[in-house]
């Protein structure tokens, strides 16, 4: 599929800034997703003092539900960027929709430093980006593997990530479920990871990078263990 087939607004392939009008949309949007979400899941969120108010991170939640998603939203009431793949962008209107939510498109299939190369477009923009570090949706109570696109961005860039655990979105909305139920959701924000500082040549150690995807997990597993517990799911221990 090539870039003229697809319904992105002028200058935002790469996530660019968003118009006035899309802003407002976004700020719409985060209010009705955060009152929806209060009062169908009883949502919580701790941890916000952990969240930077200025300059760019990068959010990176344990991944477990299609409500994971919008329900990142509410955590801050910064616009959040994420990457979605291309053909989500194939229609006029749903082009407009997701750019205005803070998407934008990444072709599936194709060399990871394309997505990797759109990623630090956001960040050095100075804005907050979502990155799943699992990649795609998981079952169970364990961490998936972690791949290093988070702790690569962050390392190149300088941004902190946020390691985030979500607590009860399975149950909420399981791996092939048609239907949302209204369980209760707790969302944890743990304490930003600071990537290492470049070397003296500017670039990042392939071991230091692997060091920071390996704390990253830990601190989402602990963290996705407190949240479910909160949230009154089965954990790992029991």
């Amino acid at each position: 599929m090539t870039r003229r087939e697809l319904h992105v607004p002028a200058g935002h392939e790469l996530g660019e800034d968003l118009s006035r009008s899309q802003r407002i949309f976004y700020a719409v949007m985060r209010a009705l997703i955060a009152g929806g979400a209060r009062l169908w899941f009883r949502l919580e969120v701790h941890g916000r003092e952990n969240i930077p108010a200025t300059g760019p991170f990068i959010v990176s939640p344990i991944h477990r539900s299609n409500v994971d998603t919008p329900l990142l939203a509410p955590i801050t009431r910064r616009r959040l960027r994420y990457m979605g793949k291309e053909s989500l962008w194939t229609s006029r209107f749903g082009g407009w929709f997701l750019t205005s939510l803070g998407g934008f498109p990444v072709e599936r299939g194709t060399a990871d430093r394309d997505a990797l190369r759109a990623s630090m477009t956001v960040i050095e923009r100075g804005e907050p980006l979502v990155m799943f570090p699992e990649g795609t949706r998981q079952s169970g109570p364990e961490i998936a593997k972690v791949f290093d696109g988070p702790s690569y961005v962050a390392c190149r860039t300088g941004a902190p990530i946020l390691p985030v655990g979500i607590g009860g979105s399975e149950r909420a909305m399981a791996k092939g479920s048609k239907w949302v139920r209204p369980v209760k959701i707790v969302i944890v924000v743990g304490t930003p990871i600071t990537p290492p500082p470049k070397g003296e040549n500017g670039r990042v150690p392939r071991r230091a990078v692997r060091e920071v995807t390996s704390q990253l997990a830990v601190a989402i597993q602990a963290l996705f263990d407190e949240a479910q517990a909160l949230a009154g799911s089965p954990n790992r221990h029991g």
